[in-house]
């Protein structure tokens, strides 16, 4: 048997070369044993090493950038205008420790997630009393704060595993966290006690990495050793080089002849009465001097290991294991440009990109943006400052959201713009798609284009920038095949729109 499965899978052979790779086959769950050491390592070196700083930045500025705003899909134009006004005046008390809006609790939630592997959110319900826009509240915790080795059956017997409570079908029906973080307990004397909050006021944004996965692993999992070598070395280097730099010089004193006394010299003298604070004895030298020794005395200077011309290529191949274990580009995680053409570069951002889309996509909107959304609405029904008549048998309905991540920048404006607007007019793509990819309301910049004609007509002003007067050569020229009333001036579209409206 073990014949056959070697001459199947090379890999699965167990000769000389592969005598050292003997993994252990753990399950999903026990893989996680070690993860509270893992995830120390990981916060320690989002504190200190710059790299790591530097991803997480990246990966939250791009992810998150100023925020993903939520655009209601469900109702008329008066609902929505009416739930987009009350969102955004709750976003700015959205957070239970009131430091940071809504769209900060998304970016603090992005970068938990990314540097802890998970992050949890707790749905604080308010009071009326509590003069909240909608009385509800979202607080943010650590993963430290739910106990990964906390297993047991609770008094209903429902099973608790990593932390978290399920019931007899396996379905989450509670979280147990501690009171406080317990890097902080040290400051309280009930930080360790658990509580259990039921699920349906939690929410745990993770990315599984394998079927069954109940908790998060740390980002920089795969490449945290090397971070830390690499930040080992690095150091030791710039040490090296800082030592080289001191130009340390010494001079050698001949023996002395029967009949010569070696301390009647002048230079001599001079040379040993220099001394350091210690009392170090010492030979000064000053720039652009030039010093006589005496006949028979020798300097040599210190030559110290320089860090080798192929230091530089060195750091930069672990600098791209360390952006690959990241998902961050290495151009993206350095600013490093080099040798790097504007065709290369748009497809490392295209993938750059992918990337995050599939984050905001698959996991922070549906786990961690449309949970709170659910559950605003509730209370804002709830709350009555929201009239949904049936909310119950709609509910899916009325909570479901047009979710608008921050659009990419153009990498060539020129030719982006071009593009788009060849494939909207080939009927690839619609205008919608168009405004929706580069983070903006399709209806609000129809609403703010409508709004800025009628200015412009009413004021009969004519910009080249505007399609019904303008044709497309860039130069402001009319529109040749234009019907004789596009051709007439603002002020007399005005007049007869006035005519218009008396007649009615």
């Amino acid at each position: 048997m073990s014949e056959a499965v070697e001459g199947a899978y090379r890999a699965a052979g167990h000769g000389r070369r592969l005598r050292m790779l003997r993994p252990v086959s753990l399950g999903p769950n026990t893989a996680l044993l070690g993860l509270p050491t893992l995830l120390a390592r990981a916060r320690h070196l989002a504190r200190n090493d710059p790299w790591a700083v530097s991803a997480l930045n990246k990966s939250v500025s791009n992810g998150i950038a100023t925020g993903i705003q939520a655009k209601p899909l469900w109702g008329t134009k008066t609902f929505k205008r009416a739930a987009t006004k009350l969102w955004d005046r709750w976003t700015k008390y959205a957070d239970a420790d009131g430091v940071l809006d809504w769209y900060g609790l998304q970016a603090l939630a992005w970068r938990e997630w990314k540097e802890a592997g998970e992050v949890f959110g707790r749905i604080r319900f308010r009071r009326a009393s509590d003069g909240l826009p909608v009385p509800i509240q979202l607080q943010l915790i650590e993963s430290e704060q739910c106990p990964r080795g906390y297993y047991a059956t609770a008094s209903n017997g429902n099973a608790i595993r990593e932390g978290i409570e399920f019931d007899a079908i396996g379905r989450r029906v509670a979280y147990w966290f501690f009171r406080e973080h317990p890097g902080d307990q040290v400051l309280s004397v009930s930080g360790n006690e658990l509580v259990r909050v039921p699920a349906e006021q939690v929410i745990h944004l993770y990315r599984p990495t394998r079927a069954g996965s109940l908790r998060g692993v740390p980002g920089s999992a795969a490449v945290l050793l090397r971070m830390f070598n690499l930040d080992r070395l690095d150091d030791a280097v710039l040490e090296r080089q800082a030592i080289a730099n001191l130009f340390a010089g010494f001079y050698t004193v001949p023996e002395a002849a029967e009949n010569e006394d070696p301390g009647s010299t002048p230079m001599l003298d001079d040379l040993r009465s220099a001394e350091d604070p210690d009392g170090t004895p010492l030979g000064g030298l000053e720039p652009a001097t030039m010093q006589e020794l005496p006949p028979g005395y020798k300097v040599e200077w210190s030559e110290p290991p320089s860090a080798g011309n192929d230091y530089a290529e060195f750091l930069r191949g672990h600098l791209m294991a360390i952006a690959a274990g990241q998902d961050v580009p290495y151009e993206v995680l350095t600013g490093d440009l080099r040798n790097v053409s504007d065709r290369a570069l748009r497809l490392i951002l295209n993938e750059f990109r992918r990337v995050i889309e599939q984050d905001q996509w698959l996991y922070m909107i549906p786990m961690f943006c449309q949970r709170m959304r659910d559950a605003w609405f509730d209370q804002a029904v709830l709350a009555g400052t929201l009239e949904v008549p049936g909310y119950a048998d709609q509910r899916d309905e009325v909570t479901e959201t047009l979710w608008v991540p921050q659009g990419w920048p153009w990498s060539h404006p020129v030719q982006d713009v071009g593009a788009e607007k060849a494939a909207v007019r080939a009927g690839f793509k619609s205008r919608s798609k168009v405004v929706l990819s580069a983070g903006e309301d399709p209806e609000q910049v129809d609403e703010e284009q409508a709004a800025d004609n009628a200015r412009a007509d009413a004021l009969g002003l004519v910009f080249d920038t505007d399609p019904r007067l303008t044709n497309s050569s860039g130069a402001g020229a009319g529109q040749a095949s234009a019907p004789e009333q596009t051709q007439s001036t603002g002020a007399d579209r005005a007049a007869d729109q006035g005519s218009d409206d008396e007649e009615e």
